[in-house]
């Protein structure tokens, strides 16, 4: 089980999360280059790679030569309905460029988004489960089994999930992104937000409140940050910068 604030030894290969990076490229790669990762490490991104930012055809390229996993966020949803199968869903579109998809459409430019990106989105899972570990964007309904949920709770839900009192899993813990923290009550900006069986490390690098980009090294229990604008860097001890959250007092 994954074992909150006890481990004390560096330990190497390492498995990383990555919050939301949402277009931020340059901000990425100076976290990556931040966290000093080695070819034996894992490092996994949590979704909503894309959109928001300036740069998400920049993410997509570089997460995609470096062959990291990813999981499929709502934003990336968001573009798959919007290009359902090749062929432009105007409703869709509408719904999804307000959002931030006018600047990911921007990033690629005159030539749009190639079909081998689009096969790629259409391929990234909705959850991985590592052992104590589980990665997925949104969270899960608390209740319903997996095997009765998709992409609509996966990479959409909010308060049913973090609001919930209890442990999904016994024996693993739920790290998402999704709801950037200081949305949760008693949470600042760049906190990582801790509940009933979850964490969450999605801390708002493309909001203006907060620009904290987060890496969660999950098998030595260290947080790295990069501030996509002011390009502060900070590590620090897990137990340094989460924030327990009262379920009963999460309401959006």
């Amino acid at each position: 089980m994954f074992n909150l604030f006890q481990k004390k030894n560096s330990i190497k290969p390492r498995q990383i999360a990555i919050g939301d990076v949402h277009g931020h490229y340059d901000g990425l790669r100076q976290l990556i280059d931040f966290c000093k990762t080695s070819a034996e490490d894992r490092v996994y991104f949590l979704g909503d790679i894309i959109d928001r930012g300036p740069k998400s055809a920049e993410v997509v390229k570089w997460i995609r030569e470096q062959n990291y996993p990813c999981l499929m966020g709502n934003h990336e949803v968001m573009l798959l309905t919007s290009f359902n199968n090749g062929v432009v869903d105007e409703m869709s579109l509408r719904h999804w460029l307000p959002s931030g998809g006018d600047t990911t459409l921007e990033s690629y430019g005159d030539a749009g988004i190639p079909q081998s990106d689009l096969e790629w989105f259409a391929s990234l899972p909705s959850y991985l489960d590592l052992g104590d570990v589980f990665l997925v964007h949104a969270g899960v309904d608390p209740f319903k089994s997996l095997d009765k949920q998709n992409n609509d709770q996966f990479c959409w839900i909010r308060e049913k999930f973090l609001s919930n009192h209890f442990p999904y899993f016994p024996d693993k813990i739920i790290i998402t992104g999704h709801t950037i923290t200081f949305t949760l009550p008693g949470v600042r900006p760049g906190e990582v937000a801790q509940g009933p069986g979850w964490l969450n490390i999605e801390t708002g690098a493309y909001h203006r409140k907060s620009g904290w980009m987060t890496a969660l090294d999950i098998t030595n229990e260290i947080v790295y940050q990069v501030n996509v604008f002011s390009g502060k860097q900070r590590k620090q001890p897990l137990d340094r910068v989460v924030k327990v959250v009262e379920p009963s007092r999460i309401k959006f």
